[in-house]
């Protein structure tokens, strides 16, 4: 292929430099990520640390699998290996992202009015040998956290610096193969740092070849600066796929396709991110800004032949942008009446220049017509103030004030779309703010046990689009517009524990209240009705170092959710899931021997609100065995090694095959299966 030659071409390149280079001093530094003591740190108990040494161990199918990690998270996929993952958190199904913050080094992933969903959180763009630590904070009681911030949110730091270089091969079934090579090297003028990958995938699927073409860059450079350390990073993305959407199972059950088949086999992806970003810190001031080029096209169908009975019912989804921002904060301590005060101060901005948001009718990925295409523009700021008072050596407090204002400019690209229905009333401008505050009481019981109470309001935004809609693109029947701004109340009591270096240990229970809404569907480009809702669940995690080369841990989340208000079609939130277990055993022994074994494991999910129907509960099982020796590291992945045939995702809705009666559909169960026991070998040649 084009792409490999170049790929390889740029790998020998970097390769020789890297080589060429003088050699590196490096300080060791260890990072312990969850054996850090957040005793005396943490706000509550429900926020933690992972890091590269935590996340080598893990086995991954996809990259977006990295925030599984998080305790309590289930990353999912439903469709093509390109296109962002389905995750699950505390009781929500988060979509693509709408309730859960993703920074990577201060640039926000989440994509606000994007062409497929609000808060889309595609991860493909990282690498991830390149990230150095996750810190993760559940709940909406952190002042520096806005927009998406209900359920929680992580942020993604990449690395300054690697011990050694690094070039690796890995290859798998399915045509499987990814190239990894990454170093960095001193200067007189700071340190360099990079990572490229390329990979490739066809994928299980009986009847598509997933082809998938991924190519990713970092190159960093960070260097001393008026007493502090600024950073420079350039991160490009190109990536094409085709996709094996979800499935109806009457089509299995009736032999049209198996498992691994497909109804409409022309649906797919292209997706690109080239990212600039700068980051100053001295400790006390941080001060970031961030320059992001993003494209999409993404075919789907979901309902094969309902709407169009002779062309079915395959649609295109475009989003064009540029984003723009940035972030400032100041961390101040003193003393106050003889207590000790922190209080940190920051302000955010970003700026969304969408050249094009558009939905298409299409069939075999040619437009048909056009459902709408709007350009359109989106602005924040964001102010907080967080003090935090040490009361005593026990006793502490945490408040926080933010204030967020949103500005929205919609206008339509196109006067009339193919139904004959007039867009230009669809555009206008909007404008919303929201003020929330956070706050926790921290009890100190000794150096190894502490205990919280917290509580704190969030919000997410709403996509652009359905701030300003008048009319439904398909029938031109007036509709209802969504909030701009959707607020959220959440407070949990918690205890966490770090006893004798040996066990890091946490317990939350919670609970969190979504206002009334109304959500923007980018799959018909218009708005659908939710109500008001309510999620309360517990939380355990603990991760035991049984000795100084195992390390056991274990993850547990119950949720109940539920709409409020008594409701004559139920109260069920389709979708949520009620548990989650993830459990291992994890060892890397002095004589090069490394390993790891991984079970998930969630629960069934109501998917109607009635109850009614429910999907099948899934369980996986990965496995990570490896060698060094000399500079090389072998390194063998069974994924999902028990060849479970359960479900990535279910989902009840209405669609129609071309052997069922026209006019009408058939409420059936989707879902996308778990792709098959996976073998997986790379070797690595470490410099």
């Amino acid at each position: 292929m084009k792409t490999v030659a170049k790929f390889s071409l740029i790998l020998a390149s970097v390769t020789g430099f890297a080589e060429g280079a003088d050699p590196i001093a490096v300080e060791e530094v260890v990072v312990e990520g969850r054996r850090v003591n957040l005793v005396g740190e943490a706000v509550s108990a429900s926020q933690g640390e992972i890091s590269q040494e935590e996340i080598k161990l893990r086995p991954l199918l996809r990259t977006g699998e990295v925030l599984e990690l998080v305790p309590g998270m289930v990353v999912t996929q439903h469709s093509g290996t390109g296109k962002a993952n389905q995750y699950f958190m505390r009781g929500f199904n988060l979509d693509h992202g709408t309730e859960f913050s993703t920074t990577v080094d201060g640039m926000p992933v989440n994509m606000r009015s994007h062409g497929h969903g609000q808060g889309y959180t595609d991860l493909n763009f990282l690498i991830p040998e390149t990230i150095s630590n996750i810190k993760y904070k559940k709940g909406p009681y952190y002042a520096d956290v806005g927009d998406f911030s209900g359920v929680g949110s992580a942020e993604m730091q990449t690395a300054n610096e690697f011990d050694q270089g690094t070039v690796e091969l890995t290859l798998g079934e399915y045509d499987y193969s990814r190239l990894l090579a990454t170093n960095s090297v001193s200067s007189e003028s700071g340190q360099w740092l990079y990572g490229l990958e390329a990979n490739f995938n066809n994928g299980p699927w009986t009847d598509i070849e997933e082809d998938m073409e991924k190519l990713n860059l970092i190159l960093k450079h960070a260097r001393e600066v008026s007493g502090g350390t600024l950073q420079f990073t350039l991160m490009a993305y190109d990536n094409q796929w085709n996709s094996a959407d979800q499935i109806p199972q009457r089509a299995v059950e009736a032999g049209i396709i198996d498992d691994f088949g497909s109804i409409d086999t022309r649906v797919g992806g292209e997706s690109s991110r080239y990212s600039f970003s700068t980051l100053w810190s001295n400790g006390a001031f941080e001060v970031s800004a961030y320059a992001v080029q993003y494209d999409m096209t993404l075919w789907s169908n979901f309902t094969y032949f309902l709407d169009d009975e002779n062309r079915g019912d395959q649609f295109e989804q475009v989003d064009e942008r540029w984003i723009y921002g940035g972030r400032a904060s100041y961390l101040m301590k003193d003393t106050i009446a003889g207590k000790s005060t922190i209080n940190k101060f920051g302000t955010e901005l970003r700026y969304d220049a969408v050249d094009e948001v558009g939905l298409y009718h299409t069939a075999a990925r040619q437009r048909l017509g056009a459902v709408r295409s709007d350009e359109l523009d989106e602005f924040s700021i964001g102010l907080y103030w967080e003090n935090q008072i040490f009361w005593s050596s026990a006793l502490r407090t945490v408040f926080g004030l933010r204030y967020d204002y949103y500005d929205f400019d919609v206008a339509s690209r196109i006067p009339m779309n193919s139904e004959g229905v007039d867009l230009s009333v669809n555009g206008g401008q909007s404008d919303d703010s929201q003020l929330s505050a956070k706050a926790s009481l921290i009890y100190t019981i000794n150096e190894q046990w502490e205990t919280y109470l917290s509580a704190g309001q969030g919000f997410h935004s709403n996509d652009a689009r359905g701030a300003t809609i008048q009319v439904d693109p398909l029938s031109g029947v007036n509709v209802a517009q969504v909030d701009p701004l959707v607020a959220s109340f959440g407070y949990e009591a918690g205890l966490r524990g770090f006893w004798h270096e040996r066990l890091n240990t946490s317990i939350a229970l919670w609970q969190l209240d979504l206002d009334s809404e109304l959500l923007f569907v980018g799959d018909a480009g218009t708005t659908e009705p939710s109500r008001e809702s309510r999620r309360r669940g517990v939380e355990i995690t603990a991760y035991y170092r049984l000795t100084d080369d195992w390390t056991l841990d274990l993850e547990y989340a119950h949720t109940d959710a539920e709409f409020v208000g008594n409701d004559a079609g139920g109260n069920h939130v389709p979708g949520a899931i009620n548990d989650v277990l993830q459990t291992g055993i994890s060892a890397d022994f002095d004589n090069g021997w490394f390993g790891s074994a991984r079970l998930r494991y969630f629960g069934e999910r109501t998917l109607v609100e009635d109850g009614s129907i429910t999907s099948d509960p899934s369980t996986v099982v990965n496995l990570r065995a490896g060698y060094h020796f000399a500079s090389w590291t072998l390194t063998a992945d069974l994924l999902n090694a028990l060849d479970s045939d359960d479900h990535d995702i279910d989902y009840y809705y209405e669609s129609r095959l071309t052997t069922e009666p026209s006019g009408a559909g058939i409420e059936d169960i989707h879902y996308h299966i778990l792709e098959p026991r996976t073998l997986r070998i790379s070797l690595a040649l470490e410099y």
